[in-house]
């Protein structure tokens, strides 16, 4: 009852899988789905946007500062109250009144205030705007190169497709000549031309190639799933390529990593913020001028104005000392602006590190590729031989079945060279980019 009921959910799952809705894709197609509906692209988008709007902020170093505001109270303090009705004009003689003046009766003022703040000269500020632009610009280019990222990204997944593609029709060959050979065999068994034992050498060989082949298909699975996911798209439908897997070739004598390449840059931008950022600290020291002003309004009567005065002035404020706290923001600054050229330093160097490396990783591949097609000719050819010898009672069915092994991986090693030939050469197209 128990395997029963272990069946009963293959066969359901044997269902869906036939009955998904397989979709010829190109790559040109899943670039373009990608860069509209993908997830870290548009959260790259959002970084940017947030970057802008911290640089915005930093407008605020030449715009003015506004303020309004409508006040009401009431009182019986003595300096209050005098100061109240001297605000709204109100003052009489009786108001100066000695025992009036120490014990006021309940007063009430209600006063509207429009203030203005212009700052005119604060060097800091106009630093910390420098750092924050170049952040934004910095941002911009991380989200260029994150684009750039996934598009490569979308182009290996399309290759492992390919791939997986390669290797159900390879084992879906391998499958008929399997059964082709068990046919043959169980002919030779009924003559009495083969021992059982022969017979069932066969059948485990279709049994492996099986489960080969299922293994494959559910490769197939996984690769169109990815780029379901790198495309956000939910309704994860298998795809299938409408180019086979083939050999490609780019010109790669030449390359080399490049300071435009936009992560570079923004590194490069980065470390800009960050001298940027230590200078506004420096000159935090000097004084800062800013002008004010205010036009107010009172009376003893709520949203009423029939008192009004103004203020206007200029101030230079400078912060002599606060307790060695901006000694050590800018010994502090200064140590990430040089740790921000050293990671600089250290990222172009890791780049031409893996450049190199990712060269000898190609001219390896070129070089598996020819001995990997060498060896699927002879094993084609090893295969053609036993299997006639085999028909005429001259091969060992061991023999045989060992040659058919060899041929179909031969063949899944050739596709998986072309694979990585090409993935080695798509991987140095995007570390040469600019």
């Amino acid at each position: 009852m128990k395997n029963k009921l272990l069946v009963i959910p293959l066969i359901l799952l044997s269902f869906f899988l036939k009955a998904q809705e397989v979709v010829l894709v190109s790559k040109s197609d899943v670039i373009s789905k990608v860069k509209e509906n993908n997830n870290t692209i548009k959260m790259s988008q959002q970084d940017v946007l947030a970057a802008k709007a911290d640089y915005n902020q930093t407008k605020a170093v030449y715009l003015p500062n506004i303020t309004a505001s409508h006040t009401g109270i009431l009182t019986t303090n003595p300096l209050m109250a005098f100061g109240s009705k001297l605000n709204q004009g109100i003052l009489t003689q009786n108001d100066f009144n000695p025992s009036l003046l120490n014990n006021p009766t309940q007063t009430q003022n209600f006063a509207t205030i429009i203030k203005v703040e212009q700052p005119l000269i604060n060097l800091d500020g106009f630093y910390q705007r420098k750092a924050a632009k170049s952040g934004m610009e910095a941002m911009a280019l991380k989200q260029e190169r994150t684009q750039d990222y996934i598009t490569f990204e979308v182009e290996k997944a399309y290759m492992q497709l390919q791939l997986a593609y390669k290797g159900v029709a390879v084992l879906e060959k391998a499958l008929d000549a399997a059964n082709a050979n068990k046919q043959m065999a169980d002919n030779s068994f009924k003559q009495g031309f083969l021992q059982r034992a022969d017979v069932l050498n066969v059948e485990v060989r279709v049994t492996e190639v099986k489960n080969q082949l299922q293994t494959a298909k559910s490769n197939v699975q996984n690769a169109s799933n990815y780029l379901s996911f790198l495309m956000d798209d939910k309704s994860y439908v298998v795809y299938q390529p409408k180019d086979s897997l083939a050999l490609s070739n780019f010109d790669v004598e030449e390359k080399n990593i490049s300071e435009n390449r936009s992560d570079i840059r923004a590194m490069q931008l980065a470390t800009n913020a960050y001298e940027e950022m230590n200078k506004a600290d420096k000159m935090a020291f000097l004084p800062r001028l800013n002008a004010f002003g205010s036009y107010e309004m009172y009376d003893n009567n709520v949203f009423q104005g029939n008192a009004n005065g103004y203020v206007v002035g200029a101030q230079l404020s400078w912060d002599i000392f606060q307790g060695a706290k901006r000694f050590g923001k800018a010994e502090k600054s200064k140590a990430e602006f040089e740790k921000s050229k050293l990671e600089y330093n250290q990222y172009v160097s890791k780049s031409n590190l893996e450049l190199n490396k990712v060269k000898r990783q190609l001219l390896d591949a070129k070089n598996r590729l020819e001995l990997t097609g060498l060896a699927v000719k002879q094993s084609k050819e090893s295969l053609r031989i036993r299997k006639n010898r085999f028909k005429e009672g001259l091969e060992k069915t061991a023999d045989l079945l060992v040659a058919e092994t060899q041929f179909a991986q031969k063949q899944l090693e050739y596709y998986q060279t072309i694979f990585e030939y090409n993935f080695t050469q798509t991987y140095l197209e995007f570390l040469t980019k600019e």
